[in-house]
């Protein structure tokens, strides 16, 4: 029986490889709160997913709940905050991207949440001039 030729073998590994390092996204921020977005109808995608900055709004995961409470809690990245340090998160993250003019805030926050909380989160983006706001939500069917 002849033997298998591997010459190509090499050319498939790397080219599978880059196809994963290609498809793969790194998780960038671990959640230390937990949400159940609310449902709507009327949904867009967001296109410019580079632009985005993320709001995290709920309670402490089970892990951190009897550190931090039940009480509602923001995060920003990796961190909780209160509302007044929204503005140096928003200028943070806007030094940071090319085209400052396409940020956008996106407020990902449990549907248990109450009203006061986002607006105030939303008094101190305006100040900051964070003026597009997106709310993520699922699928309403």
């Amino acid at each position: 029986m002849p033997e298998m030729n591997t010459s190509s073998l090499p050319d498939l590994i790397f080219t599978i490889l880059f196809f994963f390092m290609i498809v793969t996204t790194m998780r960038e921020v671990t959640l230390k709160v937990k949400f159940v977005v609310p449902a709507g109808t009327e949904l867009e995608k967001l296109e410019k997913k580079s632009a985005v900055s993320f709001i995290y709004v709920g309670p402490p995961t089970d892990q951190l709940r009897a550190q931090f409470g039940s009480t509602t809690r923001i995060q920003l990245n990796d961190r909780y905050a209160e509302p007044r340090e929204v503005m140096d998160f928003i200028y943070q993250e806007r030094q940071s991207m090319s085209d400052q003019t396409a940020q956008v805030v996106s407020i990902k926050a449990d549907q248990r949440t109450q009203m006061g909380y986002i607006t105030d989160i939303k008094e101190v983006l305006r100040k900051s001039w964070a003026l597009k706001v997106n709310y993520s939500a699922t699928h309403r069917n």
